[in-house]
């Protein structure tokens, strides 16, 4: 690293830690050194102090420790310009001192309410739910990366073109730090561009320091995902380097707070790409897989070198459509005044409907519109309109409609200016003026699924044909067929039981970021993440035989109550790094299942209750064990076996096997409003079957307990049967 370099990260890092002591001591002052600090929703303290020290600041008290660390072992004298200095040691430990001086500034500013204001669209804290959230994006790969873009560029139309080129990618963007009050959020509004997790550009806050919230982000998934312990920071920052594939964009000159910094983001393995034919390369590796400063001065391939020096496995789409395709625009959304023309939702009707075929019934490649175009109606109108996807295959089974079909909703959602919602007979699709004037139609609807059923179920799927019917009697007649398939396919997955196969399967594609952790998915539990149950998986075995999805078989059975048999236990112990040794499908005590990190719900025990709650990652209050979801989430994820919690998919609380070895259930005492009622007609089902129908409204939910208290007192009032069961302990 050039001597200009060394000085410029030292005099960033400096002003940091001086402005963090400064804040400091006047937030001391004003509230004492015990008041609590924190960020909204997240179970990791200040993350990145947390992380890399092991230490849990909770009050203003406890950051002075970090302060003098920063200043007594971090900070080195600005070097002096004639002196020589040694390539980057210096450098990364001033990034450290950065990113803690960053962190506490912004615990600070949360304290004092100055925090982004969201109001404006700035995102602030990055929290532990949506990190959850997205965490099975990447890992499948459809999330390759993610970038943090420092402060605006040259002007709104590159900096439209910028994200644009990311977004075609799929890669995630950040964006924060401003040039003169001037901010890229700023102008990508000015060119229209929709901002927000949906579409992949996330504007985090306005100043360098909320880089931080950002590291603070990513830091939390060695943690979260990696199985590492706070302290382990060694481990924490090669996982970092590994694992989490990011890189920073900066246009123009770099000012020291910018270096700063970007130290830090290289000491977690992120390269710096720079705009600026003045900023000096750093091309030893080491610290980051490959260069860790470089310059790019051409616009049009800052984003190609971004993704080449930080080694992210990117594939850009290449649709025959004329609107850009990528999963960056599947949260896309399409206004009233922007709508050419809807399907679907309240005002037509739509059903999409996937079927095999033979060979000889088809021909690859065709496209028919059958009725009218959207050329022949009024902007803003909407069209009936039926999608029918013929799939003709040697491998191809009537088990797989179903999932081929469920692809059409994000296939259709990759095209910018398209919006999919629903599925079935509940499809809504609505087209924008722009998609429409840039040339899109109906049969661009079925190059889509086309080239993308062939791109990724290629193994069974060797003919595809699409028809798109807006004509009444055929549309009519495709709803009867559809609707008969729909009630055969739904009969036949709820008919399935685990005792029925001799097979389950695996699926380790969480191993990405879960190094430990084994999905194991039968007929009657599904994925933890909620996106794949067990025909899934016997599909992409078929699909790709090496791939996450590989076959368990049974053997012997060692416990039928607990689910544990002699070949998941021996799989599992394989595939988990051999950290699992026992595996029982069915408990939550004994040997349970491991978890990612990407659950969409957690079952914890309320031993005083004698029974078990779940809490989904969207509820945000508290729950009856003194735990919010961010909180107990910590306790579950990383591939560990954690007795009395589990991480599941909301689709297991309706099976016969949820927890059946400790009761089902009926031991099911608490859960958020908003799911129960989400769920309240299946659950009603349910327990039917259990003989008790009252016992949805028996379970409590926050309107009546969130402390052990109360939620004693509302099971005993409604006799709830947890309470008569044998004891959990």
């Amino acid at each position: 690293m050039s001597r200009d370099v060394f000085c410029a990260v030292a005099r960033g890092a400096h002003k940091f830690v001086e402005e963090a002591e400064k804040m400091w001591e006047n937030a001391v002052e004003e509230y004492g050194k015990d008041q609590e600090v924190s960020f909204p929703q997240t179970a990791f303290y200040l993350p990145m102090i947390y992380a890399l020290m092991e230490r849990k600041v909770c009050t203003l008290g406890e950051m002075e420790p970090v302060l003098e660390h920063c200043r007594k072992d971090l900070l080195h004298p600005v070097p002096d310009e004639n002196v020589w200095l040694p390539y980057l040691g210096h450098g990364l430990d001033e990034g450290v001192a950065a990113m803690f001086a960053q962190e506490i500034i912004c615990a600070i500013d949360y304290l004092n309410g100055d925090q982004p204001d969201k109001d404006e669209g700035w995102e602030g804290f990055l929290t532990d739910t949506v990190m959850r959230e997205l965490g099975i994006q990447l890992v499948d790969g459809r999330m390759p990366g993610f970038a943090a873009i420092l402060g605006p560029a040259p002007d709104s139309e590159t900096a439209a073109n910028i994200v644009q080129q990311l977004q075609t990618r799929s890669i995630l963007t950040f964006l924060f730090a401003n040039r003169d009050g001037e901010t890229m959020k700023e102008q990508l509004e000015a060119e229209n561009v929709q901002l927000g997790w949906d579409t992949y550009v996330v504007p985090v806050g306005p100043e360098t320091k909320h880089g931080l919230l950002v590291l603070d982000w990513a830091v939390r998934s060695a943690l979260t995902f990696g199985g590492l312990k706070p302290g382990q920071y060694q481990e924490i920052l090669q996982y970092s380097r590994d694992r989490v594939f990011a890189f920073a964009i900066t246009f123009g000159e770099i000012p020291d707070d910018w270096y700063a910094t970007g130290a830090a983001a290289i000491l977690m393995g992120y390269p710096v790409v720079s705009d600026h034919e003045t900023t000096p390369e750093v091309h030893p590796t080491g610290v980051t897989t490959y260069e860790a400063l470089v310059r790019e001065t051409d616009h049009e391939q800052i984003v190609p070198r971004g993704i080449e020096v930080r080694g992210v496995k990117v594939k850009v789409e290449e649709i025959d459509v004329p609107v850009p395709f990528a999963a960056a625009f599947e949260g896309e959304r399409v206004r009233r005044d922007d709508l050419q023309v809807e399907f679907g939702g309240k005002k037509s009707h739509a059903i999409e409907y996937l079927h095999m075929v033979g060979l000889d019934d088809i021909t690859d490649g065709d496209i028919e519109v059958v009725g009218e175009d959207i050329d022949d109606v009024e902007p803003g109108s909407a069209m009936d309109l039926g999608i029918e996807v013929l799939v003709a295959g040697r491998e191809m089974q009537e088990d797989f409609e179903g999932i081929l079909e469920r692809q059409i909703h994000m296939y259709i959602n990759h095209a910018s200016g398209v919006m999919h919602m629903g599925q079935r007979e509940l499809t809504w699709i609505r087209i924008s003026k722009n998609a429409y004037e840039a040339g899109l139609r109906l049969d661009h609807l079925g190059r889509m699924l086309h080239a993308k059923l062939h791109d990724d179920f290629g193994q069974i799927a060797d003919k595809i044909a699409v028809r798109l019917i807006t004509e009444k009697a055929e549309l009519k007649r495709l709803t009867e067929s559809a609707e008969e398939a729909y009630q055969a396919r739904d009969a036949k997955l709820a008919g399935m039981k685990d005792e029925d196969v001799d097979v389950f399967y695996s699926c380790t594609l969480c191993q990405t970021f879960a190094p430990n952790h084994v999905c194991v998915v039968s007929p009657e539990r599904p994925g933890l993440c909620g996106a794949y149950d067990w025909l899934d998986c016997k599909a992409a075995k078929q699909i790709n035989p090496t791939g996450c999805n590989q076959p368990i078989e049974k053997v012997k059975t060692l416990s039928a109550e607990k689910g544990e048999w002699e070949g998941v236990n021996q799989f599992v112990y394989e595939n988990s790094g051999r950290n699992v040794e026992r595996y029982c499908q069915y408990s939550i005590i004994d040997n349970p299942a491991t978890s990612c990190g990407c659950f969409e719900c957690i079952v914890a025990m309320v031993p005083e209750a004698n029974g078990v709650m779940i809490v989904n990652r969207e509820y945000e209050g508290m729950t009856p064990i003194g735990m919010p979801f961010s909180t107990l989430a910590g306790q579950v994820g990383g591939g560990v076996q954690t007795p009395g919690f589990l991480g599941v998919g909301r689709r297991y609380l309706l099976s016969q096997k949820f927890i059946s070895n400790e009761g089902g259930l009926a031991r099911l005492v608490w859960m958020p409003n908003e799911l129960k009622e989400e769920m309240r007609e299946d659950l009603e089902k349910r327990a039917e079957e259990m003989g008790d129908p009252e016992f949805v409204d028996k379970i409590a939910d926050e309107t009546v307990a969130v402390d052990s208290e109360s939620l004693l007192e509302h099971l005993q009032k409604v006799e709830h049967p947890a309470m008569t069961m044998e004891s959990l302990i």
